[in-house]
């Protein structure tokens, strides 16, 4: 797999991902809500971890930035 997330992009998944878990636990995020919550901080930490992500694959984005060449 080659990467295809920036580093930016990477920390605002992170960051979301946070959220969600601290809202799940602080018992904002309750049942089905709660669970897709879980979810998706589990795909996005999952994403943020390895830097791929495979529906920017799919739309053909990639914030990864490109390699200065001389």
């Amino acid at each position: 797999m080659k990467k295809n997330m920036g580093n930016t992009d990477r920390l605002i998944r992170l960051i979301i991902a946070a959220v969600l878990v601290a809202l799940y636990f602080s018992g904002t995020l309750t049942g089905t809500i709660g669970i897709i919550g879980m979810v998706v901080a589990g795909i996005f930490t999952l994403t943020t971890l390895v830097g791929f992500c495979p529906l920017y694959t799919l739309v053909g984005l990639n914030t990864c930035p490109k390699p200065h060449t001389k």
